[in-house]
């Protein structure tokens, strides 16, 4: 029964993932879905998480000594208290989303198999993974 499902991006022709894996849980009873459906459901939880990071790096924090040299070590000490107010429509996300799959700008393998089509049904197992492959145009073509 699939009970949490991995997602990674890649871009064709570079081996630095496109962003860090997370995962996303899904309910025991969910055996199939369609690739419409499974996108969408990541949008949303992507969209959902991003609110919540904003929302977190609204408030001023104090920072650990170990949270310090990690700021340090990547360049950027962050200890929050920004005001910044950005909005994501949930539904232009996901229609954007599957707008771009339509368009090739984009592939999704699930669990080591290529999806050809938003309507194709996906079978999912226990920790199944969900890869997008950015493709990357040729300059001036």
């Amino acid at each position: 029964m699939p009970s949490t499902l991995y997602i990674s991006g890649q871009i064709l022709g570079k081996t630095k993932p496109l962003f860090s894996e997370w995962c996303l849980p899904l309910p025991q009873t969910l055996t199939s879905i369609t690739l419409r459906e499974l996108l969408t459901q990541v949008v949303l939880a992507e969209v959902e998480a991003f609110r919540t990071r904003s929302e977190e790096r609204r408030l001023i924090k104090t920072l650990s000594p170990s949270e310090i040299r990690t700021g340090v070590e990547k360049g950027k000490i962050d200890m929050g208290g920004r005001d910044i107010v950005q909005t994501v429509d949930p539904q232009e996300a996901v229609d954007t989303v599957l707008q771009a799959f339509e368009d090739g700008f984009y592939f999704v393998f699930v669990d080591e198999q290529q999806q050809e089509t938003l309507d194709s049904i996906v079978s999912l197992k226990t920790d199944s993974q969900l890869m997008f492959l950015r493709l990357v145009p040729l300059v001036g073509g």
